[in-house]
């Protein structure tokens, strides 16, 4: 009887320990994670053409550092672009007003982020401005799908074509 007690103490606990584990592992996987102190922060909004898979709750980070996360994504129905919404901890008041906004890939196959290049202005960003110079997401189907067009123009159509410098001459 003792020994079954012991087994089933040790088997809860373990079972225990894996829910903290899978908690843990949600949280630090997941673009939002969880704060649990809040920070006084200001809004910035950029527009891009593309996002690709941009998400709420993304980073937003300056020379490798996070410095906020995405708030908001909308859509802009006069210029045809994407409106993303950052919220920048309020620490970081100094971003020049010409700075840049480029989003980026965390890894081969990770989520995407947008990074924040300072300008050289002497004025600041402040709540609500909006970031003009942006570069969109990098899309790797649109890549591949220009080199597979480039690649059978290139060999279509049946012509023959001999490589360049191997034409023979009469």
């Amino acid at each position: 009887m003792r020994k079954s007690r012991a087994m089933n103490l040790g088997t809860g606990l373990f079972v225990l320990l894996g829910f903290a584990a899978l908690f843990f592992l949600t949280t630090q996987t997941t673009s939002s994670g969880i704060s649990f102190h809040r920070e006084p922060r200001y809004r910035v909004i950029a527009k891009f053409d593309n996002i690709g898979d941009l998400k709420v709750g993304a980073p937003v980070s300056m020379a490798g550092v996070q410095i906020g996360r995405v708030a908001a994504i909308g859509f802009d129905s006069r210029d045809y672009k994407a409106v993303v919404t950052m919220r920048l901890d309020a620490k970081y008041n100094q971003i020049p007003t010409d700075s840049d906004a480029s989003i980026y890939t965390q890894g081969l196959l990770g989520g995407k982020f947008i990074g924040l290049t300072p300008g050289g202005a002497e004025t600041y960003l402040k709540n609500n401005d909006q970031i003009d110079f942006t570069q969109s997401a990098f899309v790797l189907e649109n890549l591949i799908g220009q080199f597979l067009a480039n690649f059978s123009k290139n060999s279509g159509g049946g012509a023959k074509s001999a490589a360049p410098g191997t034409e023979k001459q009469q």
